[in-house]
């Protein structure tokens, strides 16, 4: 897997790669005609303007022969209690057939450096309060919950979220291509 900036081609593939990962991972902790029904146009919109956005969000992708297999989108925190020197993780996903090769770590770790390079030295992101799969996941690469939660409205239902936070490697120059 080569992982690159994202480009605005990659729109359609990204929020395809979003839906099948959320529809894989949340039956269960969420609420299932609202998984039934989301649709890759759905988040098209939204990836698109992340794509077109400078020089926040970074969004980078695991392409393989030309198939996005996963993505990482990183920025500064958005978070009130956040200082200028904490970065955010705000979304990784991969592909469910690639759940458990390896790939999603490494996505994280290049986001994890892209933060690093823009001379970030703590990174945080936010889970499902009851995912546990997502929570190991993180905790075995270094994360720490935090102790802030925050409630997560998504209209049709409310989630609660917690926040994870870990340190970040010191700034290195070179980046994703």
């Amino acid at each position: 897997m080569k992982i690159r900036r994202a480009r605005p081609g990659d729109a359609e593939a990204i929020a395809a790669v979003h839906v099948r990962s959320w529809k894989a991972a949340f039956p269960g902790l969420l609420p299932s005609d609202y998984l039934d029904a989301l649709r890759p146009e759905d988040r098209l919109g939204q990836w698109q303007e992340a794509l077109s956005s400078s020089p926040w969000p970074v969004v980078l992708v695991g392409d393989e022969g030309g198939r996005v297999v996963g993505f990482v989108a990183v920025a500064p925190s958005g978070d009130a209690d956040a200082g200028e020197h904490v970065g955010e993780v705000q979304t990784v996903y991969l592909d469910p057939d690639a759940w458990g090769s390896g790939r999603g770590a490494a996505l994280l770790t290049a986001g994890l450096a892209e933060l690093s390079r823009a001379g970030f030295a703590r990174a945080t992101l936010w889970v499902l309060h009851s995912n546990d799969r997502a929570r190991s996941f993180y905790e075995g690469h270094g994360w720490a919950a935090d102790g802030a939660v925050k409630q997560h409205d998504w209209v049709a239902f409310t989630a609660t979220d917690v926040r994870y936070s870990r340190a970040l490697a010191p700034r290195r120059q070179d980046s994703v291509s």
